[in-house]
């Protein structure tokens, strides 16, 4: 199946009446993008790393996280669906019964061949746009997770994780450690 966008400008009402047929649908941009569902390994890594940072967020009160299937409506013409999401619980009223209306606090996007370039390049550019102050590519292939943060020049700089490194989504909250290899075992 292609993933070519489908070159027109889409608004949000004609979004929400597209298909519930298996295939993931975002607009980026005004243009459609449509991908296949995920492999087993992209959803095994998906699940793996949610329950992980579900636990934690759940356990210390701190937002809450959602696995796919939930859109995020950056405003017309960005309409997007993450692997996993974060939203602190200081501001979980941006989570409504449409999706999540503005800028998650974290984006995961686990990479799949027919993704990889559109995540790497199209969905990080447009979450640091929107003003996502975390985004991680997880690549079960390399066995790494590429972290973007926002810095004081509000531009996403990257650290490249093969090893762990820690998580802290409320500033002076408590931080998790993440072990890559941990969360990407038995995919090779």
């Amino acid at each position: 199946m292609s993933t070519q966008p489908a070159v027109r400008r889409w608004t949000y009402d004609e979004f929400a009446r597209l298909p519930n047929d298996g295939n993931r649908y975002e607009i980026i941009g005004g243009e459609l993008y449509v991908t296949p569902a995920p492999n087993p390994i992209h959803a095994k890594v998906a699940a793996r790393i949610t329950r992980v940072l579900d636990a934690f967020a759940e356990e210390n009160g701190l937002g809450a996280v959602f696995t796919g299937q939930i859109d995020v409506l950056f405003g017309e013409g960005d309409y997007l669906e993450p692997d996993i999401l974060f939203v602190r619980q200081d501001r979980i009223e941006v989570v409504t019964n449409r999706g999540v209306e503005a800028a998650p606090d974290l984006v995961v996007e686990v990479l799949s061949p027919t993704t990889a370039m559109r995540d790497r390049r199209t969905k990080r550019e447009r979450y640091a746009h929107f003003g996502v102050p975390e985004y991680w590519i997880v690549d079960p292939f390399a066995r790494r997770i590429e972290i973007y943060r926002v810095t004081a020049n509000a531009r996403h700089e990257a650290e490249i994780v093969t090893d762990s490194f820690t998580w802290r989504p409320v500033e002076d909250g408590p931080e998790l450690t993440l072990n890559v290899a941990e969360l990407l075992r038995d995919f090779r």
